[in-house]
């Protein structure tokens, strides 16, 4: 960066080697840094305190007839000043069933390892909720289609991600939850009118016959006027 001089000249030094240094290694003033000096960042250097809060999450799938059960411990950093921050320290799951023992463990490892690393750890939740079962996936209660179970554990990490406020919870807005409201009375008066029962499914919000969507991956897609439009997220064939 170029600097003009607009005063003459008077004395000048030349700068010691040290000093050189230190003003590459921290260009910016003390007076901006030291207000912040004593912020706690998430880091791998952090050392565990005796006691972390936790939240524990019941995984039930058709896979296996024991529940798994996914137990996120988090580590509140800056305690009691307007810094306050509530980050995932580690975690573990634990189930009755030892088949996939190896990997669980190894899973749970290296995402503590990234929870404690710090920075912006929410890519993970993508990428496990990316892994497909090659033996096919399954639908949990609610419609909701899941490729494997390591997507799973990837939509516990969302849930709890969301609830620290580390995620935000991208709602519909009031718009198109009355746009999704009417669609619903629509398709269930025509069902009513054809002499169809339009009572919902036993463990499902959604009309039975309903279609997967390809975005929310929730059997909620309706056939309305010709175009099929999802009832719990709103997404259009029609646009």
């Amino acid at each position: 960066m170029t600097i003009k001089i607009e005063k003459k000249i008077v004395e000048y030094s030349v700068a010691r080697e040290e000093e050189t240094r230190n003003a590459a290694e921290d260009p910016a003033p003390a007076a901006a840094t030291g207000a912040r000096a004593d912020i706690i960042q998430m880091h791998e250097k952090l050392e565990r305190p005796e006691m972390l809060l936790g939240s524990t999450y019941k995984v039930k799938t058709p896979l296996s007839e024991h529940a798994l059960y996914v137990t996120i411990n988090d580590i509140v950093l800056n305690s009691g000043t307007e810094h306050e921050l509530r980050r995932p320290f580690e975690i573990f799951i634990n189930s009755k069933n030892m088949d996939h023992f190896q990997w669980i463990v190894a899973l749970t490892r290296i995402i503590s390892a990234v929870f404690r690393k710090g920075g912006d750890i929410t890519f993970l939740v993508e990428e496990l909720r990316s892994v497909f079962d090659p033996r096919g996936g399954y639908f949990k209660k609610g419609g909701k289609f899941m490729p494997s179970l390591v997507a799973e554990i990837g939509d516990v990490i969302e849930h709890h991600l969301k609830a620290i406020g580390l995620l935000q919870n991208e709602g519909l807005d009031d718009h198109q939850q009355q746009f999704i409201a009417r669609k619903r009375r629509e398709f269930e008066d025509t069902l009513n009118m054809q002499g169809n029962d339009a009572g919902d499914a036993p463990d499902n919000d959604f009309p039975p016959g309903a279609r997967l969507c390809s975005k929310c991956q929730t059997k909620a897609m309706i056939q309305m006027d010709g175009c099929l439009t999802c009832l719990n997220c709103g997404e259009s064939k029609c646009g």
